[in-house]
């Protein structure tokens, strides 16, 4: 009987796991729907989901615990390139991929295709700039690289201390968005549902670090594109009678443009127009008037009170008045902010498609019009190719996927790896615009024009867990919905698509069940990628180099719990939008890291003095445009004026100013001071494949 050889028999394990637990989601799905048919309640049917995929992660998380470092930060180097490329797919998509992708391209039409190119393209340059030489390189993490070519500790603290800004940003984004799934699962409040999400993240990556991250990524990522896919075709089978949605979204685009524009003349909606336009006159009044206004309307609210009570109003009225007046703000600073997003928010709602351009529509403004319409068309595709590009960049110097590169065991596997990678992901991204359209369909033919009255519960439900993802507000008292008085956030949309759709229960807790896969999966890298940045290059490398194997791995685990408790009791505020927080620690990312890295590799004459200088300056830049041209984060750092935009560009593109001042710098720092010693360039060629 031959023997196969230790490789061939791990993989042969490998695949003989991971298609017996295929087959046994695919049956648990199969048993819940069955069960709902008889009978089983909805909340039942989300506790299943959590629990039973939460237990499996455990398990396998329990399975792979180690103390060895080599174990806990790069897997032992021996994840096969298949297996890797669908880790780092599940680590890729994030929340932002999976709720994020198709929210975005809901609400911005051929405008959110930005993320699809930029996110795609940017693993490109991961396997042609960054993935192959860092694993020939060989160390644990990417500030392990830069300390040991620049041979600089304050280097690879300034490495550390990047991993840790961006990873940290990108896990907030993650932990919201548990909350966000768990609440949906289970019913319980964000606050509750954020931190029972959370053991699902600590479970794994704290007992077996990239160990147990890696083959746990790789169960969820089947859950993921499971979760996804199957809805999706499904939908597309009770539209258009295909299960393939790629072929049918043209004549779907069709009629969302033939919907759109009798929206656009609808006597209903210019009424709602309009009276959002007033609102936000009314506001911009409100504030003018400051503070004798806040006073005028505390008064006119009490007299609301007054009289209702004295007219023995239901008592339902009489609590609503009494809540109007518990939101008024309490000082003229908090009313001027308040009253100033209202404003803007009343704008916004105010244009054509409740702010949305026409979905067909690939920028706006127009090439051939007037000269207005010239500068919004120029304007327009400025940002969406400033955009493709920073994604692109930033997706190239994330830290938690450049490291999943160091697991594999040669570096032709980390190439292979790459590739698989862009295969697992186009799975998902190849659905993603399809869905938006069909879900934009659903939206504009079946919700718009319905009764309020009529609506479904499940409408209700989501805007008790967050007013921000769905809300409607009868602003004209018609009674019926019209596309102005209804706000649907992003992170919802992918959500709602199995309700909107009417499938059964059981496929949207296996939506939901799919996003928090996605978000634990991401959020797993990230605390791995904070906690071991801390503990290997600023513990180990800089504070403490005798620490023994025990040490550094418990000083590890310790920080990724503080990590984690942190980045929650950030993330129970609700700062921002999953997308946007994402595309903060893109540009950050792509300004501070991907020049060093890239320099560090291919030029001999890079020194220490010149990448921290780039990585500096890029930080410096890409912050100060950042804080600058966004209103949100100028009214929290209380900083007064108006956003100041360069060329039009918006902050979310904020790298396509602190990248080239970035490399600006690390090229006239590093010419205009000492070469790097001959054992720098001997590395730099090592890991080339160069003459030394």
């Amino acid at each position: 009987m031959s023997t196969l050889p230790p490789d061939a028999a791990f993989r042969r394990r490998l695949h003989r796991s991971y298609g017996a637990y295929t087959i046994g989601f695919v049956l648990l799905v199969g048993a819940l729907g069955v069960l709902e048919r008889m009978g089983m309640p909805k909340q039942w049917l989300g506790f299943s989901f959590l629990l039973l995929t939460v237990l499996v992660y455990a398990g396998i998380g329990v399975f792979s615990r180690t103390t060895d470092p080599v174990e806990y930060y790069v897997a032992g180097r021996r994840v096969p390139a298949f297996y890797n490329g669908m880790a780092a797919g599940a680590d890729w998509m994030s929340a932002a991929s999976f709720l994020g992708m198709a929210g975005s391209l809901y609400l911005a039409g051929y405008g959110g295709l930005a993320f699809v190119l930029g996110w795609t393209g940017g693993f490109c340059l991961v396997a042609l700039l960054l993935a192959p030489y860092l694993r020939r390189f060989g160390g644990f993490t990417v500030p392990d690289f830069l300390g040991a070519r620049f041979e600089s500790r304050g280097l690879r603290v300034m490495g550390a201390a990047a991993a840790v800004l961006v990873s940290f940003i990108y896990l907030v984004a993650q932990i919201y968005a548990i909350g966000l799934i768990t609440t949906r699962l289970t019913g319980l409040t964000f606050e509750i549902g954020l931190f029972v999400g959370l053991g699902g993240v600590l479970v794994c990556s704290f007992l077996g670090g990239m160990r147990a991250v890696t083959w746990t990524q790789v169960a969820q990522y089947i859950i993921m594109i499971l979760a996804y896919v199957v809805p999706v075709m499904w939908l597309s089978t009770q539209q258009t009678g295909f299960p393939l949605p790629q072929f049918t979204a043209g004549g779907e685009v069709r009629e969302i443009t033939a919907r759109e524009q009798q929206l656009l003349h609808d006597p209903k909606e210019l009424q709602v127009r309009s009276l959002h336009e007033q609102r936000a006159k009314d506001f911009q009044q409100l504030i003018a008037g400051l503070p004798q206004s806040l006073d005028a309307e505390r008064q006119r609210v009490s007299q609301v009170i007054a009289r209702l009570k004295a007219e023995d109003a239901p008592l339902a009225q009489i609590q609503a008045a009494e809540k109007v007046r518990a939101a008024l703000p309490r000082t003229e600073s908090e009313a001027r902010e308040l009253w100033q997003r209202a404003a803007v928010a009343n704008h916004q709602r105010a244009e054509p498609l409740a702010g949305m351009p026409p979905h067909a529509r690939p920028f706006a403004g127009d090439p051939d019009g007037t000269p207005a319409e010239q500068e919004a068309y120029s304007l327009s595709r400025r940002n969406f190719l400033a955009l493709v590009l920073v994604l692109m960049v930033g997706t190239a110097g994330l830290p938690h996927i450049l490291t999943r590169y160091y697991t594999v065991p040669t570096v032709a596997e980390a190439r292979t790896s790459v590739a698989w990678t862009l295969f697992f992901i186009a799975l998902l991204y190849l659905f993603a615009p399809a869905l938006a359209v069909m879900l934009k369909h659903e939206v504009l033919h079946q919700l718009v024009g319905t009764p309020i009255a009529e609506l479904p519960g499940w409408m209700k439900q989501w805007m008790r867990v967050d007013p921000g993802l769905l809300s409607i507000q009868d602003i004209n008292q018609d009674g019926i919905l019209q596309l102005g008085e209804l706000r649907l956030g992003g992170d919802v949309v992918m959500l709602m698509t199995p309700e909107l759709a009417g499938l059964p229960h059981v496929l949207a807790a296996m939506v939901a069940a799919g996003a928090l896969a996605a978000a634990l999966s991401t959020a797993d890298g990230l605390l791995l990628t904070i906690s071991s940045a801390l503990s290997h290059d600023v513990y180990y490398r800089v504070m403490n180099p005798r620490a023994s194997m025990t040490q550094r791995v418990t000083i590890s685990k310790a920080l990724l719990l503080a990590t984690a408790l942190t980045a929650a009791a950030v993330a129970a505020q609700k700062p921002a939008d999953i997308l946007l927080l994402v595309s903060a620690a893109f540009s950050l990312s792509g300004s501070t890291l991907v020049p060093v890295l890239v320099a560090g590799i291919f030029w001999k004459r890079a020194n220490k003095q010149g990448a921290a200088a780039g990585m500096l300056v890029g930080l410096g830049t890409t912050l100060y445009y950042m804080i600058g041209a966004h209103a949100g984060l100028r009214q929290a750092l209380g900083l007064g004026g108006e956003p100041q935009l360069w060329w039009g560009i918006q902050p979310m593109a904020a790298a396509l100013f602190g990248l080239p001042a970035g490399v600006a710098a690390l090229v006239a720092v590093s010419l205009l001071t000492p070469a790097p010693p001959p054992t720098a360039r001997a590395l730099q060629a090592r890991v080339t494949g160069a003459t030394p």
